[in-house]
């Protein structure tokens, strides 16, 4: 048996990418920082599974983590930083200890993790890191700024750090970054009446199991680089090569992005949800 660590996995994304791992055959430690919510959750996935409290912002912990996973099932195979905040807002409305845990949590934790997972899959040459960004890696959308901020620096570590490896020798580790349009989970359900939120309703709203399935599927095709849906993706890399003309047309995509967010909140409160 081989095993596997996600990060944030008590609920939402990270809780159906935890219970498929389950029941793709590896033996899961369901991480979080809320440890009660961690163990309910390991519960439900069954006897692969087991909760660990982690607070991602602490290197030493991934990295007991890691070993812990490695020592109760074997070798680490996988590893997915999923574990994540939101804030949105005008960038100047934020103050300093908010702005440095967004950094902490959502760049520094998929550091910690990546590197704490690589220390176990370097000497071996195997396994996998999956680190879920999101499409405001690719962009920068306004109202979610210093999101973006702290994914693009996650999407430039994964980048850097695969580079590293294949430059190091190393053919046999993966990384990959998952950059999913919104997802229907806690960070965006108290959302819905937030018009600074308003990009990450601005296309597909996926729902948390159908995201997880594609993150599972990577350990058989895997890719660099996958974004969800992959249409969206070139929309947001378009908007991001023409940085003059999209500030121009930015108030209107906000504009629609309101409106579609409207749309959404009328077909989740009558039941027709994603």
């Amino acid at each position: 048996m081989s095993a596997a660590v996600v990060t944030g996995a008590a609920r939402g994304l990270g809780f159906e990418i935890a219970r498929g791992l389950a029941r793709r055959g590896l033996a899961v430690n369901v991480t979080d920082v809320d440890a009660e919510a961690a163990e309910a959750a390991a519960r439900r996935i069954g006897a692969r599974a087991w909760a660990s409290a982690l607070d991602v912002r602490d290197a030493a912990a991934c990295r007991a983590a890691a070993a812990d996973a490695a020592e109760r099932a074997g070798p680490l195979a996988v590893w997915v930083n999923n574990a994540g905040l939101l804030v949105t807002g005008h960038v100047w409305e934020h103050d300093d200890a908010l702005r440095r845990t967004l950094f902490e949590v959502n760049a520094m934790g998929t550091i910690n993790g990546t590197l704490a997972a690589l220390e176990l899959m370097r000497p071996l040459d195997r396994g996998h890191v999956i680190n879920v960004v999101s499409l405001a890696g690719l962009g920068a959308p306004p109202g979610e700024a210093l999101y973006a901020a702290t994914k693009h620096g996650a999407m430039a570590f994964t980048l850097g750090a695969l580079a590293d490896l294949r430059r190091s020798g190393s053919r046999g580790v993966r990384l990959s970054a998952v950059c999913p349009d919104g997802v229907w989970t806690p960070m965006l359900h108290d959302r819905l009446d937030d018009p600074d939120a308003a990009p990450s309703f601005s296309g597909v709203l996926l729902r948390p199991e159908d995201v997880a399935d594609r993150v599972v599927a990577l350990l058989d095709r895997p890719r660099v680089v996958l974004t969800i849906p992959r249409w969206r993706g070139a929309f947001v890399r378009l908007f991001d090569a023409l940085p003059g003309l999209s500030a121009r047309i930015m108030p209107v995509w906000m504009r629609d992005a309101r409106r579609r967010q409207r749309h959404w909140k009328r077909r989740i409160e009558s039941g027709d949800g994603p």
